[in-house]
Order: C-alpha cells, then structure tokens, then sequence
C-alpha cells in the first residue's frame, strides 16, 4: 500500500513504525526538521522536510497514486486544511486525528475517517485498565460504546449457555452483546447456539458504558 503519513510527532512517529514494519510505501511529510531526519534516519522510508498546507507538497509525495492519506498532528486546522486538500486530489481513503470533538463533523463533511483526541483515548484506557483490573481488553468507544474482554469463571451466569440463551434468560442487558470468543487459543465469533463454557475469553459489545458490578457479575 503506498501511503503519506503527515507528522511524525507521538501519534505520527507510531503511524510510521507500524507502517513501516509492514512493509507499506510510505511518504512522510513533516516540516520540523531535526524530526525529519530522525525518521528518515530509523525508518526505510521517504521524508519529506515540507509544509504538508501546500499543495504542491502533496503533489510531490505522490497524492496521485496514493491508497491512503493519515494526517496525525495537533493542530486542527493543519489537519483540515491537509484533508480538505487531499479530498481535491481524489485520495480515496483518508484518516485524520482530530485534537478538538467539536472539529469532528468539518473533517466528516469532506469524507475524512476520524480519530478523536487520541491523548484523551489513551488517557480513558489506562484509566480504565486500573480501574477494572479484571477486565483482560478495554476500548472506549465513540457514542459511550464499549468492547471489552472477560474470561468467564466457574460461577459466570454465562457459563454453560448459549449465547441466544444469554439473550432470552436476560443473563446480560439488552444493550449488551457477545461477539466472539476465544477458547484453548482457538478465535471464533459467537454465534446464537454458542455454548459458552469456563475460562472462555468473551468479547462483547456495549452501547452504552458497563458497571464495575455487572463486569463482576459476568466474570463469576
């Protein structure tokens, strides 16, 4: 995949690594200079020592050719301006971080893909993390959504359900869903005739933010 990768500072520098490891072209534009040359220095790709606001920057990093676009610095309006650009040159996938929410629907407007705050994304997983120790996974979602990984206990109410049993006997929410498990290190998603058994790795959905007690409760 040939991608351009616009700043290479905390997010950007991640965005890069995985990238590269994975073998992708990649193009970074980032106009900090000492910056530059350390990316260009660690990592096997091509650093542009430019401002990504002018159009002839994207240009020159290959917009015509290129499968995705991330734009990942902390200045809003850098971001718009770079999306709003890439939108004029046809890039087709385009990913931007986005530093303020209330920024969020300007960018979604011109098709761009949104990371909000990815500080305050970090910041809510270490929190919860210490907070719900038994809890194996945790991603916050937009909206209040959750997903979230439990191994199931002896006691779970779960344990030795199906899953459409779980549904039917309200032995989670209405707004809870399990969508997979792990079981002996074997992947699968839950299906309605699932059985779940004791020291399964359960994923589920939430719709809205899950109780410390419920996550008890279904651990067993």
């Amino acid at each position: 995949m040939y991608m351009i990768i616009v700043g290479a500072g905390s997010v950007g520098s991640g965005v890069i690594a995985l990238a590269a490891a994975e073998k992708n072209e990649v193009v970074v534009i980032e106009s900090n200079g000492d910056r530059a040359r350390e990316v260009s220095r660690e990592y096997d790709v091509v650093v542009l020592d430019a401002d990504a606001t002018i159009g002839d920057t994207l240009r020159e990093a290959g917009a015509d050719r290129a499968d995705a676009l991330i734009v990942t610095t902390s200045d809003d309006a850098v971001n718009l301006m770079v999306v709003s650009m890439a939108a004029e040159l046809g890039i087709t996938s385009v990913v931007s971080v986005v530093n303020e929410k209330d920024h969020a629907s300007f960018f979604r407007r011109l098709g761009a893909t949104v990371m909000q705050n990815p500080e305050e994304v970090v910041a809510a997983h270490l929190y919860n993390t210490a907070r719900r120790p038994r809890v194996v996974d945790f991603v916050v979602l937009p909206e209040e959504a959750e997903l979230f990984r439990l191994a199931l206990k002896a006691k779970s109410p779960l344990v030795n359900r199906t899953v459409a049993q779980c549904v039917k006997e309200d032995r989670i929410p209405a707004t809870l869903r399990i969508i997979g498990l792990s079981r002996e290190g074997k992947r699968s998603l839950a299906e309605s005739d699932t059985k779940l058994k004791e020291g399964d790795l359960v994923t589920f959905y939430s719709i809205e933010r899950v109780s410390n007690t419920l996550i008890t409760k279904l651990i067993g």
